[in-house]
């Protein structure tokens, strides 16, 4: 393996340009009248004078190669083990039109409920780096945004991507949970669980949230349910005939029972989020609930190849001025 320790240090090689268009931006050379051209004639027709553009060079390949040695090139091996138990996740996350309710506050400001849970999310997939997460969103029908994968940084790409609208509106929390369970019912994972979050009653889909549950006590599958939002009603963006946004409060109506049993049935917890606080203690717990135990063994061994990029700058250097003597003598003023 190849690597430079300090590779900022390179952005430096960007001024030697600059250097040159400088360089030839001094003026006019000096020049020296002579009564006969033909004086002249056989000197510039010598190598030494056509190798003065090249030997000018010199200095700026000479710092060229020391800025190199200081980026210290490097040469070696790495090799690292790890030995993870694998927790294999389905993210299931309502999408559905209620979920642009603003009674949940991000920075300070009011914001929507699936904006908060995205952050809150966000955060949970990258404190879980060893782990397999997938990502299903659901409003009237269920939609795979990401199968189980270990490529985070792809899967919060797209969850990035995720909007209220872009599935026809209804809550299919069975359907959706089917979705979700039929990803992980093939995963060899030593444990595998969903993460169901939703704001409202199973009203869309072909299978029930109860059937959904028994098939995934079948399966092994713990289920964990959070139910978003506050109770009673909440402040909900609409807008009106003429265009214009405003603020109405609308009823809150979370099925906490079925979610209760759908927990229940397979051996998981329910939660109620009911501000962006205790939603991040909800998953803060989810997370210690279902840790993965890993252990790293990591060896690593490197050469340091600085010295040669700065030894061939320091000749380069000492023949430029070599060269000041010799090839490219100066006519005294």
């Amino acid at each position: 393996m190849f690597r430079f320790a300090n590779p900022e240090v390179l952005w430096l090689l960007g001024v030697l340009p600059l250097l040159l268009i400088w360089r030839g931006r001094r003026g006019p050379l000096p020049a020296i009248e002579y009564p006969s051209v033909a004086l002249v004639r056989e000197v510039a027709r010598m190598t030494r004078s056509r190798l003065g553009n090249v030997l000018a060079g010199l200095p700026l390949l000479a710092l060229a190669l020391l800025m190199l040695g200081m980026a210290r090139p490097q040469q070696g091996e790495s090799n690292a083990t790890v030995h993870a138990s694998g927790v294999d996740i389905m993210l299931l996350l309502d999408v559905s039109g209620s979920m642009q309710s603003l009674d949940f506050r991000l920075g300070g400001l009011p914001a929507s409920r699936v904006d908060v849970v995205k952050s809150v999310v966000r955060r949970f997939i990258t404190a879980r780096p060893n782990d397999r997460i997938g990502l299903t969103i659901f409003a009237g029908r269920p939609y795979l945004v990401s199968p189980v994968t270990l490529d985070h940084a792809w899967l919060l790409e797209n969850l990035d991507r995720v909007r209220i609208g872009d599935i026809e509106d209804g809550t299919a929390i069975g359907s959706a949970l089917a979705s979700g369970l039929n990803r992980l019912r093939n995963q060899s994972a030593k444990s595998r669980i969903a993460i169901l979050m939703t704001d409202g009653q199973n009203n869309a889909g072909q299978i029930t949230p109860i059937t959904a549950a028994e098939a995934a006590r079948a399966l092994g599958i713990k289920v964990y349910t959070i139910g978003i939002g506050v109770r009673g009603e909440a402040p909900f963006p609409v807008t009106d005939a003429f265009g214009q946004r405003r603020i109405v409060m609308e009823k809150v109506d979370v099925d906490e029972d079925t979610l209760r049993r759908i927990a229940g049935a397979t051996g998981a917890k329910f939660y109620r989020a009911t501000d962006t606080d205790s939603l991040n203690r909800i998953y803060d717990e989810i997370d210690k609930l279902e840790k993965t135990a890993f252990t790293v063994h990591s060896y690593e061994r490197w050469q340091e190849l600085f010295v040669w990029p700065v030894l061939a700058g320091l000749a380069v250097l000492v023949a430029s001025v070599l060269c000041g003597f010799t090839l490219r003598r100066r006519i005294p003023a």
